[in-house]
């Protein structure tokens, strides 16, 4: 039995990670469109990325809405899991509900809404409207996340703490932050990583100024299927397994430097 898991296992692997495979020699392809196997080798189409504004700009925008959105996203997902989980007020079964809506409603919904309502603004085709559009959808996974850590708070670090003199600032950056960080962290990543692979709502929202890295490879693969579109998924691929390994490479590197640094034991009878 615990054979055949272990293949079922395996075989979900390959499954999920076989289309990643195929796309990192596709980068490397010199066919004029996405072709597997590549019929030859070259770098001619991660030049053409790096030197194409028209892919550049994307890139660039796309890093800086999501970063925006990260920061307004914690800006209210904090406070909120804060007043939802630790405190009871009239309202609050609706107010989680709130939270949790965008979850519920399909992207091209909320796309033709935000499209309207930023409208009126005169914020669509901007960077502040996509920011905004892309907040209320990292909102609902950043405040799951938070919340579920919140729960799972042992209130009386923070009464011990307090019982010592602490002030509650005090309190809540000597105590309550340290423990919630991993948390805030994996928040704000789901929340970077949800602004940054948008696409519905950017189709929508952001306009030639604004536009993002998906949108410009949702058009490119309906026009052209611009082969650049595998070097874009290779690199992306290349940062996510990287910020995967760095934590465990720098805990490594860490434990190396503790043993190092630890005094030799002396010699028995000395």
């Amino acid at each position: 039995m615990d054979r055949l898991m272990r293949l079922v296992g395996i075989a979900v692997v390959i499954f999920i990670a076989a289309p990643l495979v195929i796309v990192v020699p596709m980068s490397f392809s010199d066919a004029r469109s996405l072709q597997f196997p590549p019929p030859g080798y070259w770098l001619g189409y991660y030049q053409a990325y790096f030197t194409d504004v028209s892919w550049l700009r994307p890139t660039w925008n796309s890093i800086i809405i999501a970063a925006a959105t990260t920061v307004l996203t914690m800006a209210l997902v904090v406070p909120a899991c804060f007043a939802l989980v630790r405190h009871r007020f009239k309202g609050k079964s609706i107010a989680d509900l709130m939270m949790l809506m965008p979850l519920a409603v399909p992207h091209i919904v909320i796309a033709v809404g935000y499209y309207s309502f930023l409208g009126d603004l005169r914020l669509v085709h901007t960077h502040l409207g996509v920011v905004l559009a892309h907040t209320c959808l990292s909102v609902p996974i950043a405040f799951l996340v938070l919340s579920a850590n919140l729960k799972g708070f042992d209130r009386n670090l923070e009464r011990a703490a307090q019982s010592l003199g602490a002030s509650p600032v005090q309190t809540f950056l000597h105590v309550t932050l340290p423990i919630l960080r991993p948390g805030l962290v994996i928040s704000a990543l789901f929340a970077f990583i949800q602004s940054f692979d948008e696409t519905v709502v950017a189709i929508f929202i952001s306009g030639r100024d604004a536009e993002t890295l998906p949108r410009k490879m949702f058009d490119s693969i309906r026009q052209e299927a611009d082969p650049v579109i595998a070097v874009i998924s290779t690199l992306l691929f290349v940062a996510v397994l990287l910020a995967v390994i760095a934590p465990f490479a720098w805990r490594g590197i860490r434990s190396r430097f503790a043993r190092t640094a630890l005094p030799a034991p002396s010699p028995a009878g000395r």
